[in-house]
């Protein structure tokens, strides 16, 4: 399917506007398909990936659809997680800028019944929920779908996975019968074909290959590292490429914790994000992701989908997931909008064999990559140490601080001591009890290595444990030291990570 301009499609001067407003002028191959079929008023079943705009394929014809002049709902749009249907409601209420009697609402669990209601008593067109609480208010009474014109089912296949099979049905048979029905799937099982059957008429295909969505963009790799020696491998693999903002992905909520507990302890800015937490709190966590006010999010695939963040450099499975589907959702994370990303996939004994079904069902190769050698690390960050101090000199954009230097070259030491010893201190291999703050240097990165790391004596290297507890310490690790943040400002961490975290092995 080729791509369309989105002036070429027949819709209104409001959603054009809004679509502009966002950037975009050309139609991705599932929007260019399934827009004009809905727009006809036709039943659609839509196959496309993550990170395709399969949201706006179907939000936009809807809203095209909806009557301002009537407060009833219009519009129903079904989601398997709050997650998923908190990043749908964003993009329709962006969709809607300049429709402005057109009203929307998200509705999901472990949020407030008192919003929801009052919203839905006021009047909205559209409203975006999971199927639990779309439940509870059909059977309050709050919600009614009488004059319901379009039902949309986005990310069926995961809904029947997590059983919601009879309240979709239960939802569906709450609606007028000459309702425009609208599935999106990733895949088409038997269950999924009964309820097309059932509640679509004559419904149309739209299915767009694997190969017309961006996924090239990301750089897929695959480590066979032992069980208990992932969390120092994660380590060295973060410090040799420099992530800053990633997301790390675990299969139980117990090793969510305790990898999101042993990274604090190194002194990563990181938090955690599973089922076993509060709604409040989730929301919270990914407010603070979203605005990049830590660098790693530790989660499991409650997480997986319903994700934008822009810049997100590194997907890594930890665990590796037990579903195929889940390994492509994982990685859409990252490389989105024809970005760059990687993904890395920590792999332990017999499932290294599973990495080359997952080449086959994602139509894309997996490289098998290296852990770095401390030696390389290290080698690794002195050259990009090396680097930001070129290109300070060469910018010559910093205060001139060549009192320093005269007083210290008229004690008797010569320029190339002075610079060593600079280079030294910013490299955490100073002999001093403490190496002196980058901020006395005027440099532009705060370059000082954490507080609670033992310095090495002589300049010698730390050795890297063999064998050691995916929990256990690096030598050098003073026991018992736990990172100390500021009460409310996470922000020093924050906004370019502009502190390095100095030698972690």
């Amino acid at each position: 399917m080729e791509k369309q301009r989105f002036d070429g499609l027949g819709l209104s001067p409001e959603i054009l506007k809004a679509v502009a407003q966002l950037g975009f002028e050309e139609a991705t191959p599932i929007q260019s398909a399934a827009i004009p079929v809905l727009l006809a008023g036709g039943d659609l079943v839509g196959q496309s990936q993550t990170g395709s705009g399969k949201t706006a394929a179907f939000s936009i014809p809807a809203i095209e659809k909806i009557d301002p002049s009537s407060k009833a709902v219009q519009v129903l749009i079904l989601c398997p997680t709050r997650e998923l249907a908190e990043q749908v409601a964003d993009e329709v209420h962006q969709l809607t800028a300049f429709k402005r009697s057109i009203h929307s609402v998200p509705i999901y669990g472990g949020a407030s019944y008192d919003r929801q209601l009052f919203e839905l008593k006021k009047g909205v067109q559209i409203v975006i929920g999971t199927p639990g609480r779309i439940i509870d208010h059909l059977e309050r009474g709050t919600l009614k779908l009488d004059q319901l014109k379009v039902a949309i089912l986005d990310e069926a296949d995961r809904m029947l996975d997590m059983g919601f099979r009879d309240d979709i049905q239960k939802i569906l048979d709450a609606t007028p019968d000459e309702r425009q029905t609208v599935f999106f799937s990733a895949t088409l099982s038997g269950p999924i074909k009964q309820l097309i059957s059932r509640y679509s008429r004559n419904a149309q295909t739209v299915a767009i290959e694997r190969k017309d969505v961006a996924a090239p963009a990301i750089d897929q790799w695959f480590y066979e590292i032992p069980p208990r020696g992932k969390t120092q491998s994660l380590i060295r693999l973060v410090d040799f490429h420099g992530f800053r903002l990633g997301i790390i992905f675990c299969n139980t909520q117990r090793m969510v914790d305790e990898l999101a507990d042993a990274l604090l302890a190194q002194g990563f800015s990181a938090d955690r994000l599973h089922g076993g937490i509060t709604q409040a709190q989730r929301t919270r966590v990914m407010n603070k992701f979203k605005n990049s006010e830590f660098e790693f999010l530790v989660a499991t695939d409650v997480a997986a989908r319903g994700i934008d963040v822009d810049d997100l450099e590194v997907v890594i499975n930890y665990d590796l997931p037990h579903d195929p589907e889940d390994y492509v959702h994982r990685i859409g994370r990252t490389g989105r909008a024809g970005r760059k990303g990687m993904a890395a996939t920590f792999v332990s004994g017999r499932d290294i064999y599973k990495i080359q079904y997952l080449e086959k069902f994602t139509h894309s190769r997996i490289r098998r990559g290296n852990i770095p050698t401390p030696s390389e690390v290290e080698g690794k960050r002195s050259e990009q140490m090396l680097e930001k101090v070129r290109a300070l000199l060469t910018s010559g954009n910093y205060p001139d601080q060549m009192q320093f230097t005269d007083r210290l070259m008229e004690e008797g030491f010569q320029a190339t001591e002075v610079c060593s010893a600079l280079f030294s201190l910013l490299l955490g291999q100073g002999g001093a009890d403490q190496p002196s703050s980058p901020q006395s240097l005027n440099l532009p990165m705060q370059l000082e290595p954490h507080e609670g790391f033992a310095k090495p004596k002589g300049g010698k290297k730390i050795p890297f444990p063999t064998g050691a507890p995916s929990n256990a310490p690096r030598p050098g690790f003073k026991p018992g030291f736990k990172p100390q943040f500021e009460k409310g400002n996470t922000s020093k961490f924050a906004k370019g990570f502009k502190k390095d975290r100095g030698p972690r092995y």
